[in-house]
């Protein structure tokens, strides 16, 4: 059997999004979170996944023929040059301002950008300013 390291986030196991067209999607994932420096994990026919977010097409098993409704998600940013980078790799793949890189007032520090996917969920990329991690997440490994 193959080893598998995974590396998960404190309260969310895994993030799912059945949208209209997979190709569209996961073009602008791979450079949204390729701005973000998280790999692509792999994919399948009706399929793909990078982390803890999976997407797939109504037809996939997992998805039981119904798209989800628009979502918000939002992703983790090392400072605010990376959040400015995903806001141009989102534009240039297919996502729609949303929210231009800024700081925001839901607290001292916070910076963000916002875009719509080619389904029109919300996406986020967030730097919340200076701070120090315990670590950069869970690592599993099975």
């Amino acid at each position: 059997m193959e080893t598998q390291d995974l590396h998960r986030g404190r309260l969310i196991d895994h993030l799912q999004l059945v949208v209209a067209d997979l190709a569209a999607s996961k073009a602008f994932y791979s450079a949204v979170l390729g701005a973000l420096e998280v790999p692509m994990g792999g994919s399948g026919d009706g399929w793909f996944w990078a982390d803890e977010l999976f997407v797939s097409t109504r037809d996939s098993e997992a998805a039981q023929g119904v798209l989800t409704g628009r979502q918000h998600l939002a992703f983790q940013a090392r400072d605010r040059d990376m959040v400015e980078a995903f806001h141009r790799a989102a534009l240039a793949s297919g996502g729609r301002d949303n929210g231009a890189p800024g700081e925001r007032d839901y607290h001292p520090g916070y910076y963000a950008a916002f875009v719509l996917d080619p389904d029109g969920n919300n996406i986020e990329a967030v730097y919340h300013g200076e701070a120090r991690r315990s670590a950069p997440s869970v690592h599993i490994t099975f």
